[in-house]
């Protein structure tokens, strides 16, 4: 399946951002052209697919939101997949979230090869 990929990569939380994106790299077919597109934050993903949807066949969004003291965390999080959900809907076109939502950098850090499963779901998409 020779398709074209766009990864937008959060990378706030550089190390976690890149366990992301190795992981999600290592499922994705050889044979297809795959963009990365890094990002300050998991705010500037939605904008950053909705801007390029007419040049890919499927999409990848990676990245890190931990909780901290304010509902600054809800937000975002909410904003975002709700954002990549919509998105995904009116273009019919794939796109995996692999934005992790973690109350501790440890788990974030558990949780940092996550971006497979979001490759493995757009795959699992462009397949039907």
């Amino acid at each position: 399946m020779k398709k074209n990929f766009l990864i937008v990569t959060a990378d706030y939380y550089k190390d976690i951002s890149n366990g992301l994106l190795k992981s999600a790299k290592a499922v994705l077919p050889k044979s297809s052209l795959i963009k990365v597109i890094c990002v300050p934050g998991v705010f500037e993903i939605p904008v950053t697919i909705a801007k390029n949807i007419n040049k890919y066949d499927a999409f990848l969004a990676l990245g890190c939101v931990i909780k901290g003291q304010t509902p600054h965390f809800d937000f975002i999080s909410h904003a975002a997949t709700d954002a990549i959900m919509k998105l995904s809907i009116e273009s019919k076109k794939p796109i995996g979230n692999g934005i992790i939502t973690c109350i501790t950098m440890r788990q974030a850090i558990v949780r940092k090869n996550k971006g497979r499963e979001a490759a493995h779901a757009i795959i699992s998409v462009l397949s039907q």
